[in-house]
């Protein structure tokens, strides 16, 4: 067998059908598709057995752990010669697997790694699509998320990742990093010695968070595995990490200034201006461009303030990602709550 798709799942049932039904639709045939479910109280059982006599998939029910462990336990019951990690909430094209299979096949059959990037369906709703012009326009992430651009290495993510089974096992897999687990598996595989390369054709539309309180929680997130992944992998901060950061502390010091001095607040409406006019031409949609504007500055800030509050923990705090000690009440951890509960 060729492909192993891993799906780590939790309390989504309705997404899980969208990407099974899509799933049904490939050209490529050659896969087996494995659904773990991480201790839902929502289990999607009803709509795996839906699709069981036409995929060949397998469901597993486990206690939570995060998704992480969850791709692990998935990738250690799977057969085939790559696995391909996929979140809940994307959906595939009829091509994606096809366009894969046609980049191994013309000179990368040797290649370990590889990801691809993301977009937004013409069916998400406004604010998806606003959430979604955020994390890969280039005025808001420099376009690195948008499959276009990208820093000095390709990083590929839990959301549309590929790596060869074998390697994945020799790798262990995930940690259980309770943040930014993908990108430090993603760098572990690159200090193996291993290259991973976009492949610009296998983009998936990933539908991401639905609202904007949700998507805070993730990027903010985000801003806090930033300074983990620094701990771990010493070097890998790069500057364009620290924008997000700078934004946050300057849009607040420019709305202190305002109360004092109104015209200080020019900068906020222009940079507003330029995302509304930026999403309205891309999503043909003034009300898209309008949400865009929220959408952008919970993304920054968002990750600026889980980037301050990770370094200040982590940094001047001096305490430890994970626990250390049995004794709760004497623990010295960064991060006690597990987000994925």
């Amino acid at each position: 067998m060729r492909y192993s798709i891993i799906v780590p799942v939790y309390n989504r049932p309705d997404e899980v059908d969208e990407l099974l039904e899509s799933l049904t639709k490939q050209t490529l045939k050659d896969f087996e598709v494995v659904i773990v479910e991480d201790g839902s109280i929502k289990p999607c059982k009803d709509v795996c057995d839906k699709y069981a006599s036409i995929l060949d998939l397998h469901y597993y029910a486990k206690e939570n752990s995060g998704p992480g462990q969850s791709r692990n336990y998935g990738v250690e019951r799977s057969n085939g010669d790559y696995v391909i990690i996929l979140d809940s909430d994307v959906v595939l094209p009829n091509g994606y697997l096809q366009a894969i299979n046609w980049q191994l096949a013309i000179g990368n059959w040797q290649l370990v790694a590889f990801g691809g990037p993301d977009a937004a369906h013409p069916s998400f709703t406004p604010v998806q699509k606003a959430i979604s012009y955020s994390m890969t326009s280039f005025f808001t992430t420099g376009g690195i998320r948008g499959g276009k651009a990208k820093l000095d290495k390709f990083y590929p993510r839990s959301f549309n990742m590929g790596i060869r089974r074998d390697v994945y096992l020799q790798l262990d897999g995930f940690t259980k990093m309770r943040f930014g687990e993908d990108i430090d598996f993603s760098y572990r595989i690159v200090e193996a010695g291993y290259m991973p390369r976009l492949f610009p054709d296998a983009w998936v539309w990933h539908k991401r968070r639905t609202d904007f309180r949700k998507f805070f929680r993730q990027v903010y997130n985000s801003g806090i595995a930033r300074i983990n992944l620094e701990k771990r992998h010493p070097g890998t901060m790069k500057m364009v990490h620290l924008l997000p950061t700078v934004f946050t502390l300057g849009v607040i010091g420019l709305l202190l200034i305002t109360l004092f001095f109104p015209l200080a607040c020019v900068p906020i409406i222009l940079y507003s201006t330029i995302i509304c006019i930026d999403s309205s031409i891309k999503n043909k949609s003034l009300w898209v461009g309008l949400l865009s504007i929220p959408a952008a500055f919970v993304q920054l800030m968002g990750y600026g303030f889980g980037f301050i509050e990770s370094w200040w923990k982590r940094c001047i705090l001096k305490q430890d990602e994970f626990s250390l000690c049995e004794r709760p009440e004497v623990e010295r951890t960064a991060f006690e709550k597990n987000f994925y509960k």
